[in-house]
């Protein structure tokens, strides 16, 4: 895993590796939404407001996962001091923020015609909204820690406390009883007709590489800013020792 905390290392297999994700999972997202959007039949009971789920379900699973991911690379800081844990879990957190508000979106887009109402504050939606808050105040401490040149054990330890959010999420629809429905894909199990769920799976896919690619390259750009601060800083201090 150390292998890898070497940034000059990073950089030259996120380089190579950054735009095949882009450039795949855009490929593979906008077909299989295209698939959902113009091959696949209406629902019997949802009509054609099912479609939205292509681009719902790959939201809300990137929304959590980019949570999980904070809290992988948080953990990896507190307990390894991983050098690059603390860029990529940065680097996490705007795409995973994106998601989850595309998902929220979506969701109540897709509620109107089958609840009757945009909005509900059941267990599911409102642990969602939960989540949407919980990046923005990681995106706003990290970003200030970063600025200040402080240490990002405190985010670390928000993106630790803030993954208790994440089996509420998934679990929401079992403990209370909710609008939302049940799970339909569980391990080894889906109650999704084939004829949907092949679609939605290469757009949970397309999707993932996208938000790959996104990650890799923004963690590209932040070390790019660190390592040009840096430079600055050497260049400051020669100035000043030349004055002096």
């Amino acid at each position: 895993m150390h292998g890898y905390a070497n940034p000059a290392r990073f950089l030259k297999i996120a380089k190579w590796l950054t735009m095949p994700l882009l450039v795949g999972g855009l490929l593979l997202s906008t077909g299989a939404v295209l698939w959902g959007l113009f091959a696949v039949p209406p629902d019997r009971l949802m009509g054609d407001t099912v479609r939205i789920l292509f681009v719902h379900v790959p939201a809300a699973w990137l929304g959590m996962g980019g949570w999980s991911a904070i809290a992988i690379a948080s953990l990896m800081e507190l307990v390894w001091r991983h050098p690059l844990a603390a860029i990529a879990a940065r680097a996490a957190a705007v795409p995973g923020a994106t998601f989850t508000a595309i998902c929220l979106a979506t969701g109540s887009i897709w509620g109107r015609p089958t609840w009757g109402t945009w909005w509900v504050w059941d267990g599911r939606l409102t642990s969602m909204l939960v989540l949407l808050f919980l990046y923005f105040g990681y995106i706003a401490l990290s970003s200030s820690l970063a600025r200040e040149g402080q240490s990002s054990r405190i985010a670390a330890i928000f993106g630790l406390v803030g993954a208790i959010n994440i089996p509420i999420i998934n679990r929401s629809v079992v403990w209370w009883n909710s609008l939302h429905q049940p799970p339909s894909i569980t391990m080894g199990e889906s109650a999704i007709d084939p004829v949907f769920l092949w679609p939605l799976l290469i757009a949970t896919l397309g999707f993932s590489l996208l938000f790959g690619g996104v990650v890799l390259a923004r963690m590209r750009a932040i070390l790019a800013d660190i390592q040009a601060e840096a430079r600055l800083r050497r260049k400051a201090l020669q100035a000043e020792d030349a004055t002096s």
